[in-house]
């Protein structure tokens, strides 16, 4: 097999069915300047996207993802941060040309480690409104406290 020689720009686009902006997005990536483009036509959350798939595939070290919109690449804030921690693992680039968003410069990586920071923010609060609330807990405003935690 070949060894990876340059790195490579992919672009990756997602539409869904009754979506008229493929022509919009794959426009938008090739003038990006990818190599290559992916295309899944689903839903946002509809878990399995092929295209996805066979793209993370084929990314080594170097390489960098280009989407139109971060939400054409994640299906919640979580799969977006995971996709991003993968890419960071594997010492990829990102990009997202509506927001702007390059990570291959510090600054936009803070952004998305803040997004990170958040995503898991959001997970507590989750875990939170849902534990069982047994072992003697009682209601926050039943003890006198109000919810308002820093």
């Amino acid at each position: 097999m070949v060894g990876h020689m340059a790195s490579m720009i992919y672009g990756y686009a997602r539409i869904s069915t009754n979506d008229q902006t493929t022509s919009l997005q794959k426009d938008a990536l090739e003038k990006a300047g990818c190599d290559r483009i992916f295309t899944d036509v689903a839903s946002g959350a509809k878990a399995h996207r092929p295209e996805l798939d066979h793209m993370l595939d084929l990314l080594r070290e170097g390489d960098m993802v280009v989407v139109w919109k971060l939400d054409r690449l994640g299906r919640s804030m979580q799969n977006l941060v995971d996709l991003m921690t993968t890419f960071d693992e594997r010492g990829m680039q990102f990009r997202s040309l509506t927001e702007s968003i390059d990570t291959s410069t510090p600054g936009d990586t803070l952004v998305f480690n803040i997004f990170g920071s958040l995503a898991q923010f959001e997970r507590d609060l989750i875990r939170e409104r849902t534990r069982p609330r047994t072992r003697g807990r009682s209601c926050p405003r039943a003890e006198g406290r109000m919810t308002r935690q820093t």
